[in-house]
């Protein structure tokens, strides 16, 4: 019997573990310009924002100097550091839970047969894809304590509406509700494909069983989202984490100086406002490591989740 054709290539045509060179010539054609410009406008960025961390540089100077960790010490050390982060863990962890816990509501109701379901999900959705800017613009008008509407509708129930452009708390409660509005439809869209591409057969069985529909939701309905929801906590996480646009707008990270700073704020503010483009990259390190913790913890639990 003659030998196969795959037996008689020479071995110069082979690769690692018997693979043609071809193979792995396909490969770095197909991964090559797309890792190269991940190099290039991804890691070779946060290298340099890490190697800058540990220099003084007035941005308008091209000058810097090597100080070592006193970036870290200073920021570690200053007394508006821990309201910072404070005004960062509130705003993140109210985005996250509050569009997923919103947006999974709103996708249950909307993935019932409703007159003019297609207009509303419609109209969740359309403000996920307007500019930040616009809405941090229009929303300013809507939390404006002497004619906005938010101090109309209080007002005809007999309350007094927040000073929210002077209150510290108020401000950022505002700047959150805002960003939870804008970034809704977002969730919603999520799961409401998740919703459809669930087993109705598992449903109809709990129901067979008389199980109510709260039982339904939590044991037969939640599980099938769990991968969903790993992937919306990540994402969400790590978008509501770098929020710039409607803070910078609506309050500057104010009032009261840092009322409604947050990590990502003060990046901007020390490194184009006050010139200190070292101390800013020495928070954008910092953040960048607590992003990192924090996901590769998130996927860790989400892989256990999937072994179950």
């Amino acid at each position: 019997m003659p030998p196969s054709p795959e037996r008689t290539l020479p071995q110069t045509t082979r690769g690692l573990r018997g693979r043609p060179w071809t193979d792995y010539a396909l490969f770095a054609v197909l991964v090559g310009p797309n890792l190269a410009l991940l190099i290039l406008f991804t890691y070779r960025p946060l290298v340099d924002n890490i190697r800058l961390s540990f220099f003084e540089w007035n941005i308008a100077s091209p000058a810097s100097r090597f100080i070592g960790f006193d970036n870290y010490r200073e920021w570690f050390g200053r007394s508006d550091t821990w309201q910072i982060v404070g005004n960062t863990i509130v705003f993140t962890a109210a985005a996250v839970i509050g569009s997923m816990v919103i947006g999974l509501g709103l996708a249950l109701l909307l993935d019932r047969k409703l007159l003019g379901r297609n207009l509303v999900r419609s109209a969740l959705f359309a403000p996920f894809v307007i500019s930040g800017a616009a809405i941090g613009v229009a929303f300013q008008f809507v939390f404006d304590p002497n004619f906005g509407l938010v101090q109309d509708v209080l007002a005809r129930v007999g309350i007094e509406s927040p000073n929210f452009y002077q209150d510290p708390t108020w401000a950022l409660v505002m700047v959150t509700l805002t960003y939870l509005w804008k970034n809704l439809g977002y969730t919603f869209v999520i799961y409401l494909a998740a919703l459809q591409g669930l087993r109705p057969e598992l449903s109809e069985a709990a129901a067979i069983d008389g199980a109510s529909g709260w039982a339904t939701f939590r044991k037969v309905i939640l599980p099938q989202l769990r991968p969903t929801t790993y992937f919306l906590s990540i994402t969400v996480l790590l978008n509501s984490f770098q929020v710039f646009d409607i803070i910078n707008v609506m309050t500057r990270g104010g009032p009261l100086g840092t009322g409604t700073t947050t990590m990502v704020y003060q990046i901007y503010d020390e490194s184009f406002r006050n010139f200190r483009a070292g101390y800013g990259a020495t928070v954008a390190t910092i953040m960048f490591l607590v992003l990192l913790v924090v996901t590769v913890y998130q996927v860790r639990i989400m892989d256990r989740g999937d072994q179950k």
